[in-house]
C-alpha cells in the first residue's frame, strides 16, 4: 500500500465499496475494545471542499487546499472523554487503507483535520456532517481510485531489533 495523492475526478466509489471499507476500521482494535470510533462518509465533493477550505485556512495551507480531491472522505472520530483517540483512530485507518487498496480504492491519510477540528469554521461543517461537538477528529482518509500507480518502492528505512534466545 502506498499514499495515492492524484485520483481519477468524477470515478465515484460505490456505497458497498464504502461500507465495506468502513466495516474493515471497525473491525481495528481498540483500547479495552471500547469501541468509541465514530466515521463519517461524506461522498460529495462539494460538501468535501468546503471541509478542505475550511482546514486549509485554519492550518495556514491556503485557498487551494483540497485533500488532493478525494472522491470520498471518511473521517474518524471519538468523544473528547476517550483516553486513545490517537490510538484507536490510527488502528482503525490503518484497516481501512489496507481492505482499500485490496479492493483497488487508492487512499491518503489527512492529519490535518486533527489539529483544526476545534477551529470555529472547521467545526462548523463537521457539526453539518453530523459530527457530535464533544468529538475530536483522530484523522482522515481521502479516497479515490488512483489516477497514476504508485512506486513500488520496497526499501524501508525503519530498523529492526530481534533479541532471541
Amino acid at each position: 500500500r502506498r499514499s495515492v495523492r492524484s485520483f481519477v475526478s468524477g470515478k465515484k466509489i460505490d456505497r458497498k465499496v464504502l461500507e465495506d471499507i468502513v466495516t474493515a476500521g471497525m473491525f481495528a482494535p481498540t483500547a479495552r475494545n471500547r469501541q468509541p470510533v465514530l466515521f463519517t462518509v461524506v461522498a460529495d465533493k462539494k460538501k468535501i471542499q468546503k471541509l478542505a477550505k475550511a482546514v486549509g485556512k485554519a492550518a495556514g495551507m491556503g485557498d487551494e487546499y483540497n485533500f488532493y480531491d478525494p472522491e470520498a472522505i471518511i473521517i474518524t472520530s471519538c468523544s473528547k472523554e476517550s483516553k486513545f483517540t490517537k490510538e484507536d483512530t490510527s488502528c482503525a485507518l490503518e484497516n481501512m487503507f489496507l481492505y482499500a487498496h485490496s479492493v483497488g480504492v487508492g487512499s491518503v491519510w489527512i492529519n490535518q483535520i486533527v489539529t483544526t477540528c476545534d477551529d470555529a469554521a472547521v467545526r462548523a461543517v463537521l457539526t453539518e456532517f453530523r459530527i457530535p461537538e464533544d468529538h475530536v477528529c483522530g484523522g482522515m482518509a481521502a479516497l479515490g481510485y488512483p489516477d497514476v500507480q504508485p512506486e513500488k518502492d520496497l526499501t524501508r528505512k525503519c530498523k529492526a531489533n530481534y533479541i532471541m534466545d
